[in-house]
C-alpha cells in the first residue's frame, strides 16, 4: 500500500447501446417481474384491464413490430419532451427473431395515434405503474443511442499489477427515458457511470487503502419468473396467451413455490418429474413440446388437420393411451412417492398430507412430516435426525409455565416450528400452540418468549365504532391485527416493523385498522 504504483497503461473505448424493442407478451412479462415485482398472471391481469379500456394495444403477441401510426406518436413524444437531439435519425423498425413467433398482432404499446403521457391516463396504483413501462419503453425504441466510453486502466506496484475499470456516459439517448431491467444484479448496473478519475500513462496516484476481497463461483441462479419465461420462449415453448397459465400452474398444483421472487421446486416437483422422465420421457422433452407447439400453430393456420394429429397423439404407436398401458403395470406407486436426495440417509416420502421422513430405528420404522415451507435444497441430515428424534424420543422440555407449571416444548410440524403448553393426552388434546414468529430459529427460543407467544391471540380492546374486539395474533403470513365483527366479517391488517404482536396497543391497532 505504501509503495509507489504507476498507471502503466489506460484504454478508452467507445461504446454505443442501442434501445430495446417495443414489447412483446414476454418481455412485458419478464420487466413487469423485474421492475415492478408482478407475476405472469397478474401483469397479464393488468394489461387485460388496460387493453379493455383503451389504454394499450392487445397484450398477447409475440411481435415487436410497430405500425407506421405508432412510429410517428413514438417520435412525436419524444420531439416533445426530450428534444430533436435525442431522436434517432430515422424511425427504428424493428423484428422479430423467437422461435415460433407468429405475428397476429403489433407490439404492446399505447393505444391511439397519439400517445398520452402515464400522467395523463388518470391511472393510479399498479395500472399506472405498468402503463408507464409500456409507455417508456415504447417511446425509448424510437430514441437516439447512447454513446459511451469505457475505461480501463492498468497500475503497476512492484510486481502486482491492478486493473481498474470505469464508464463514462457522454450522451445518454434513450437512457433519458427508459433501462432495461436484469436478472443479474451485476448486469443491472451497466447503464450506471463509474468515473474514474483523471489519469494518464505515467502518473503515480496514492494507494488509500487496499483490501482483499475473495470471490466465489456461484451455481445458476434459481429461475425467476421473468427468467422461467425468457427460457421458455427461447426453447419455444408456450405461447404469449400461455406463459403465465404455465407458471400459474405450477405454482397452483404445489409444484414450485414463490419465495422472495424466485420459483423454488418443492418434493413433489421431484417425485413427480423423476416418474415423467422414467417412464413418460417425451412428455418432458423440450423439444417434443416445442414441435408440438408449431404443429398447433399449423393447425390454427389450416396447413395441418387438428383430428388426425390429435388421433395419432393419443392412439397412435407411440401415442400417450398407448404409453400408459405399457407402462402402467411397471410403475411402483410407493417408489413413484419417494424422493432421493443427497447426503439424506432416510427415505423422503409424498404423502396425501404433504412430504414426510421414513427411516428404520432399533423400534421399527419411524415416519416424521417435514415442514411445509421446507424445500428439498434446504432440507440437511441436522434437521432429519431432529425431525425423527422428535418423533422417537419426545421434545425437550423448555421449561415450566410460572403460572400453570406445565411443560413448554418447542416443536416442528407440517406448519413449522411452533411453541406447546402442556403434553398431548386423554384430557389434553388439544394443547395450546403458537408459531414461531417467520425467521425465528427453534434454537434461539427464550422461555421468556415461549410464554409471550403463548398469550397470542392478544385481546387488546374493543373498537369504539362497532364494540367488537380488537386482537393481535400470528398467522400463516406473518403478524397481524383484525377487527372481529362476528357476521359482518373480519377485518386484517399486515402489523410491520418497528410494531411488534406482542407489544402492540390498541391505539396503535386502531391506527391500522
Amino acid at each position: 500500500q505504501n509503495k509507489p504504483w504507476t498507471v502503466t497503461n489506460l484504454e478508452e473505448r467507445p461504446v454505443t447501446r442501442k434501445p430495446s424493442p417495443p414489447f412483446t407478451t414476454s418481455t412485458l412479462q419478464q420487466e413487469a417481474n423485474r421492475k415492478l415485482r408482478l407475476g405472469a398472471r397478474e401483469t397479464m391481469r393488468i394489461a387485460q384491464s388496460l387493453y379493455e379500456r383503451g389504454f394499450i394495444t392487445y397484450m398477447r403477441t409475440d411481435s415487436v413490430h410497430l405500425s407506421e401510426q405508432a412510429i410517428a406518436a413514438a417520435r412525436n413524444c419524444v420531439q416533445e419532451l426530450y428534444g430533436s437531439e435525442y431522436l434517432s435519425p430515422q424511425p427504428r423498425k424493428y423484428t422479430t427473431k423467437s422461435k415460433g413467433a407468429q405475428e397476429a398482432h403489433e407490439a404492446i404499446r399505447p393505444a391511439g395515434s397519439s400517445f398520452r403521457t402515464p400522467q395523463q391516463t388518470g391511472l393510479d396504483g399498479v395500472d399506472f405503474r405498468l402503463y408507464d413501462l409500456i409507455w417508456k419503453r415504447t417511446v425509448a425504441s424510437q430514441m437516439a443511442d447512447s454513446r459511451q466510453t469505457h475505461v480501463t486502466v492498468l497500475t503497476q506496484v512492484e510486481d502486482a499489477g491492478f486493473r481498474s475499470s470505469g464508464k463514462r456516459i457522454d450522451f445518454p439517448g434513450f437512457l433519458r427515458a427508459y433501462v432495461e431491467g436484469s436478472d443479474d444484479p451485476d448486469a443491472a448496473l451497466e447503464d450506471q457511470e463509474v468515473i474514474l478519475p483523471a489519469l494518464k500513462v505515467g502518473d503515480k496516484p496514492n494507494c488509500k487503502d487496499l483490501e482483499a476481497v475473495g470471490h466465489e463461483t456461484q451455481p445458476p441462479a434459481r429461475y425467476t419468473e421473468a427468467s422461467l419465461v425468457k427460457t421458455l420462449e427461447s426453447e419455444g415453448v408456450g405461447r404469449p396467451s400461455t406463459y403465465a397459465s404455465i407458471i400459474g400452474t405450477i405454482v397452483d398444483r404445489g409444484y414450485a413455490k414463490l419465495i422472495t421472487n424466485a420459483l423454488i421446486p418443492t418434493f413433489t416437483a421431484f417425485a413427480v418429474t423423476t416418474l415423467l422422465e422414467t417412464y413418460f420421457p417425451d412428455l418432458v422433452d423440450t423439444g417434443f413440446t416445442s414441435r408440438m407447439e408449431q404443429t398447433l400453430d399449423e393447425i390454427a393456420t389450416g396447413e395441418a388437420k387438428w383430428l388426425p394429429y390429435l388421433d395419432k397423439f393419443y392412439r397412435g404407436e407411440t401415442g400417450l393411451a398407448t404409453q400408459v398401458k405399457e407402462q402402467e403395470s411397471q410403475i411402483d406407486s410407493k417408489v413413484a412417492r419417494t424422493v432421493v436426495l443427497e447426503n439424506i440417509s432416510a427415505k423422503v416420502c409424498i404423502g396425501k398430507y404433504g412430504a414426510y421422513l421414513e427411516a428404520e430405528r432399533e423400534d421399527g420404522p419411524v415416519k416424521a412430516s417435514i415442514p411445509q415451507d421446507l424445500t428439498p435444497a434446504d432440507l440437511d441430515p441436522e434437521q432429519v435426525e431432529f425431525l425423527l428424534n422428535q418423533k422417537t424420543e419426545g421434545p425437550e422440555t423448555l421449561g415450566l409455565h410460572p403460572e400453570t407449571g406445565e411443560p413448554i416444548f418447542v416443536l416442528i410440524g407440517s406448519y413449522g416450528p411452533y411453541v406447546q403448553l402442556g403434553e398431548v393426552s386423554e384430557t389434553n388434546k388439544k394443547p395450546k400452540r403458537a408459531s414461531l414468529p417467520k425467521g425465528t430459529d427453534k434454537d434461539n427460543v427464550t422461555m421468556e418468549m415461549a410464554v409471550s407467544l403463548l398469550t397470542l391471540p392478544r385481546l387488546l380492546g374493543t373498537h369504539p365504532d362497532t364494540g367488537a374486539k380488537v386482537q393481535a395474533n400470528l398467522g400463516m403470513y406473518g403478524p397481524y391485527v383484525v377487527h372481529d365483527q362476528g357476521k359482518v366479517g373480519k377485518d386484517y391488517r399486515s402489523i410491520k416493523p418497528p410494531d411488534d404482536v406482542l407489544s402492540i396497543g390498541i391505539d396503535r391497532a386502531l391506527e391500522l385498522l
